[in-house]
């Protein structure tokens, strides 16, 4: 059972970074449907984002590392790289679902 799960797990993921690399590359490929500025802050948080994603997930760390003890300066270097990514991933899902429906709406 556990073996079925992780299966799972491990598809999930996989079709979680497929959609994610799709849209980089919508957005990579002057496809742009939101504004320029939104595109433009996309495209150079959205490298960092996976780099960021990928040393938290290999350091098996918390997503959001907060302890009472922290400085605001700790918190703020902290909590950044995590809102820039959770916007840049927002963002570029978006801009690659408008695309999508402007493409399916126009052909």
């Amino acid at each position: 059972m556990n073996r079925k799960s992780n299966g799972i797990i491990l598809i999930q993921r996989m079709l979680v970074w497929a959609i994610y690399f799709f849209s980089g590359f919508i957005l990579y490929s002057n496809k742009g449907i939101l504004p320029s500025f939104l595109i433009t802050f996309s495209r150079i948080i959205y490298p960092l984002s996976i780099f960021w994603l990928q040393i938290r997930i290999k350091k098996r760390t918390k997503f959001l590392p907060i302890d009472s003890k922290m400085s605001t300066s700790q918190l703020w270097f902290n909590l950044l790289p995590v809102i820039a990514s959770l916007l840049t991933v927002i963002l570029s899902l978006t801009n690659a679902f408008l695309y999508i429906l402007g493409k399916s709406i126009n052909s």
